[in-house]
């Protein structure tokens, strides 16, 4: 696996890659990270500069969307599917872990979507900082609740000062 560290906004993030894609963006005290050992840094890596460059975009409120090649292997079929199913939820609005599950057709499975959710190696790009309890609270994020909330936040900012020419 191949990494390098990115100064967001939001503290140091841990961008890891494969030879297929991005496969991790970690902030410095996300629950699920296990460390970089055996890792090789390598910020020269191409899929590594262009996941730098577009969340630089993002940040600079230049870029919505990532168009990124990723590896999520790391998951199993039905995390994989509901990895997918973050990465329709438009920049700017959230919704509900129910709603999540309806979109895969697995009403039945709400707290499997969930975990699956809170399993995503892949934060920020596929967005599942989007995902908010059903009465609108926020709940459990792998990167902190504080970086969920300035992500949401920084996403409404943007969304409502959005210029219909900027895109």
């Amino acid at each position: 696996m191949k990494y390098t560290e990115f100064n967001s906004p939001l503290g140091v993030l841990c961008l890891a890659a494969s030879d297929i894609g991005l496969s991790g963006v970690y902030f410095e005290q996300h629950r699920h990270f296990k460390g970089i050992q055996g890792w090789q840094l390598v910020p020269e890596h191409p899929v590594l500069q262009l996941s730098t460059q577009q969340l630089q975009e993002y940040f600079a409120g230049q870029r919505q969307h990532f168009d990124l090649p990723l590896d999520m292997s790391s998951g199993t079929p039905f995390q994989q599917s509901v990895w997918r199913a973050l990465q329709q939820i438009p920049f700017g609005q959230t919704c509900s872990y129910g709603a999540l599950a309806a979109s895969i057709n697995k009403l039945s499975a709400v707290r499997a979507v969930g975990a699956a959710n809170g399993r995503n190696p892949l934060s920020i790009i596929v967005p599942c900082h989007r995902v908010i309890a059903a009465n609108g609270a926020l709940t459990g994020y792998a990167g902190g609740l504080k970086n969920k909330q300035a992500l949401l936040q920084f996403e409404a900012d943007k969304s409502r000062h959005q210029s219909p020419l900027f895109t």
